[in-house]
């Protein structure tokens, strides 16, 4: 699943959505996940978009912290 499925209406920027989509297909490549319909892509865009939610910006900070929480 594309995480820009899951940002519909909640309200980011079009700036920020690009840098979570950067942040988030990063976080998948590196854990070596293909499938789009695998749950773990839908995990992993939760934590981008909490990440998100939390104001970082950063596409590089977005993928550390949100690739922390995957991680946990």
């Amino acid at each position: 699943m594309p995480i820009y499925d899951l940002l519909n209406g909640q309200g980011f920027d079009p700036e920020l959505c690009d840098g979570m989509g950067v942040a988030y297909e990063r976080i998948l490549k590196e854990l070596g996940l293909k499938s789009r319909v695998d749950p773990m892509c839908e995990l992993v865009a939760a934590r981008v978009i909490e990440v998100a939610r939390r104001g970082v910006r950063e596409p590089e900070k977005l993928y550390e912290l949100a690739m922390a929480l995957v991680r946990l």
